[in-house]
């Protein structure tokens, strides 16, 4: 095992730990601030895990599958706290979580067939059931969330947000164009990228993370 696999996960990794200790600081506590933390807690998780597995050693199926299980749950609390940022009091809402729980629940299952076939310094590669279905509930919120920020960007309520919409939509920008690019490859016949992409895209998501730590830090609304 090379010393240096998973050595970006680490550092993310503790960059995004300091992040969250200061928010639990320093950030006011309200339901979207405690979202931002939520999605920043399950971005460090990840990349703790991936070092656990890449930079460790701790490769049982049982820990790749744990990195899913944190990392499932993002895209759908992501479009919850995008909901939230714009109004939606729709109750079926947390129905959009119903996906991650399914596939959660049906991995739990399965576990021995979770493997991660290859680490590198910057990302690592699994092999999972049900890669294609679990691609599409996975990047499905990420592309929802990012539609609504682009319909509500250009609306005069724009001011009353904490922060400049324009950061939320550049912060999944972050999250969009590393899926776009697979997709594009995987089209052509390259599946590389594909069985890749979860631990790439929480690489990027670091920049996403930024926009919720400059979030969190200026909502001080007493109620959101």
């Amino acid at each position: 095992m090379d010393s240096w696999n998973g050595i970006v996960s680490l550092f993310i990794a503790c960059l995004e730990l300091i992040f969250l200790i200061n928010l639990l600081i320093f950030a006011e506590k309200n339901k979207l601030n405690w979202f931002a933390i939520a999605l920043v807690f399950l971005l460090m998780g990840y990349q703790t895990i991936e070092y656990l597995i890449c930079g460790v050693g701790l490769s049982s199926s049982f820990v790749a599958y744990l990195a899913f299980v944190d990392i499932t749950f993002l895209p759908p609390l992501d479009l919850f706290f995008i909901l939230a940022l714009f109004g939606d009091k729709n109750k079926i809402a947390p129905l959009i979580f119903l996906p991650a729980v399914v596939f959660i629940i049906y991995y739990s299952f399965v576990v021995g067939e979770f493997e991660a076939v290859k680490c590198t310094v910057l990302y690592a590669t699994y092999n999972y059931p049900l890669g294609d279905l679990y691609g599409f509930f996975y990047y499905l919120p990420l592309l929802a969330a990012f539609i609504l920020i682009i319909k509500n960007m250009n609306r005069l309520k724009e001011q009353k947000f904490p922060i400049s919409l324009k950061y939320l939509f550049y912060g999944h920008l972050s999250l969009i164009i590393p899926v776009g690019i697979a997709f594009i490859l995987l089209s052509l016949g390259y599946t590389g990228l594909r069985d890749s992409i979860e631990s790439i895209l929480c690489k990027f998501a670091f920049l996403y993370c930024l926009v919720l730590v400059y979030f969190a830090i200026s909502n001080k609304q007493k109620s959101a």
